[in-house]
């Protein structure tokens, strides 16, 4: 028996994921979410098993949220659903404690393996990101620049990318200026870049934002 909170921005989304669980009987209750204030707002006021969790949120990202999860709600599984491609979120998302990543487009059968699979307490990987993994354990010198950076660094970076001002991000994170001011340097050394204007524009080349 499972207690699933849809967390995506997407009304469409959520309405065709919630017909689709109301077919499976092991499904209790389900929930929805439209943002990253909403999804927080229902982990406090639920009791829930999984959430289903789209990376691109209005007002908070999703790697942002997951964390939130995994500090204050630990016993929550989480399983990321999105239109991102898999080379370029999967392995971060498994980093920072999801369960599983899955494309949208991804078969309603697959979803649902991945979903049994992350209740039961096991990582997913679909056979695409099982072959991109190995294939980085053999070339792993070839591995895109964002891929050297910690979970916390590539969560700063996404937010700097993405016009976010220093200031911003410490507020968001609960960061002092100065540390986020830290990592954005260790980002530009590792990373080989200049400036915010180059993150933004390897971050858009790299499809890491919209």
């Amino acid at each position: 028996m499972a207690k699933i909170l849809i967390a995506d921005d997407h009304p469409m989304v959520r309405a065709g994921l919630r017909q689709f669980l109301e077919d499976e009987h092991s499904v209790t209750q389900i929930g929805e979410a439209g943002s990253g204030k909403e999804t927080l707002d229902q982990l406090r006021s639920g009791d829930w098993d999984l959430i289903i969790l789209d990376i691109n949120m209005p007002d908070r990202g999703g790697l942002d949220i997951l964390q939130h999860v995994r500090a204050g709600y630990p016993h929550v599984k989480i399983l990321v659903v999105s239109a991102f491609p898999e080379r370029q979120f999967a392995i971060n998302v498994l980093k920072a404690g999801g369960g599983g990543y899955l494309p949208k487009e991804s078969a309603a059968e697959e979803l649902l393996k991945a979903i049994r699979t992350v209740l039961q307490g096991r990582r997913y990987v679909t056979p695409n990101m099982a072959e991109l993994m190995v294939a980085e354990l053999d070339a792993d010198n070839d591995k895109p620049l964002h891929r050297r950076l910690s979970e916390r660094e590539f969560q700063i970076f996404c937010k700097l990318a993405a016009g976010h001002t220093v200031s911003a991000i410490a507020d968001e994170l609960c960061l002092s200026v100065k540390t986020v001011s830290t990592y954005r340097t260790r980002v530009l050394e590792k990373m080989s870049l200049v400036s915010n204007a180059d993150m933004t524009t390897y971050a858009l080349r790299n499809e890491l934002i919209q």
